[in-house]
């Protein structure tokens, strides 16, 4: 193993955070806080709660699997490949259901497809590092 840039331990430092903060809000969203709640309108609360456990399972698997992505690649590990792909499944899965189910756009505006294609950039960039860092031998 050869030692990581200063780059790679700010982008995975970056990425945990954006993580996390998706763990955060599967969390609300779960539990259905009064704060979660306060952020949407009547039609989104709605559109929320008929939400198929599927596309809640793959919102979990998105989330928790990229936060196990995040730890592998600070602990140096390659196995933060399988995570990140798992996760990537679990966001495509994810924006099916907002897409192309539900409509989001038409339930929560046009910056639902801005949120939709950040989320799916950075869970294609992380499993893209993932494999970069393998390459550069930087985990094992």
């Amino acid at each position: 193993m050869t030692k990581p840039s200063k780059s790679f331990w700010i982008i995975s430092i970056l990425a945990l955070i954006w993580n996390l903060m998706g763990v955060n809000q599967y969390l609300q969203q779960a539990y259905n806080t009064e704060s979660f709640k306060a952020m949407y309108n009547e039609e989104q609360l709605q559109a929320i709660t008929n939400t198929p456990s599927w596309a809640i399972a793959a919102f979990a698997v998105a989330v928790f699997s990229a936060v196990l992505g995040c730890i592998s690649l600070l602990l140096r590990k390659k196995w933060a490949q399988f995570f990140f792909g798992l996760s990537l499944l679990g966001v495509i899965i994810q924006m099916y259901h907002n897409l192309f189910v539900i409509k989001s756009i038409a339930v929560y505006g046009p910056g639902a497809m801005f949120m939709t294609i950040l989320i799916l950039i950075v869970a294609l960039f992380l499993y893209w590092y993932s494999k970069f860092v393998q390459k550069k031998n930087w985990v094992s």
